[in-house]
């Protein structure tokens, strides 16, 4: 089955690490646990992991009991800036097919189009990580 809104595997895999690192705030998870608990690969997770703490949202420590953790509250963080911090910043664009087909700013489906992303992006920038926590063993 086919879906309209459509995310990478990196803004994907972004988003459920994220959400369960939230639901264990007090403990750093590695990369390989959390990697484990979404079937994924470790080392794209590592990836990512490195993508989220260049944005500021999560932070890593090395060693014996190390492991990444949120760099704030999860009530604090929006989902809109864990798919950014991986996907680049979000905006509406009117043109679903991206070319002057026809006037933009008269066309129905682009209008359309336009309403459904703008809800989107309402939508993730106000649902938080506290909103979804993922247990790891879910």
């Amino acid at each position: 089955m086919s879906s309209l809104v459509r995310t990478s595997e990196a803004a994907t895999l972004a988003l459920h690490a994220t959400a369960i690192m939230a639901s264990a705030p007090e403990s750093p998870l590695t990369a390989g646990v959390m990697a484990d608990g979404l079937s994924a690969s470790e080392a794209h997770l590592a990836k990512v992991l490195q993508r989220l703490a260049k944005a500021g949202l999560v932070t890593g420590t090395r060693g014996p009991g190390g492991g990444f953790q949120l760099t704030r509250p999860a009530k604090k963080i929006s989902l809109r800036e864990v798919y950014e911090a991986i996907e680049g910043r979000l905006q509406v664009e009117r043109c679903m097919v991206g070319k002057p087909l026809c006037n933009k700013l008269d066309c129905p489906l682009g209008s359309l189009f336009a309403r459904m992303s703008d809800d989107v992006l309402k939508t993730l920038g106000k649902t938080t990580l506290a909103d979804i926590e993922l247990p790891l063993n879910s």
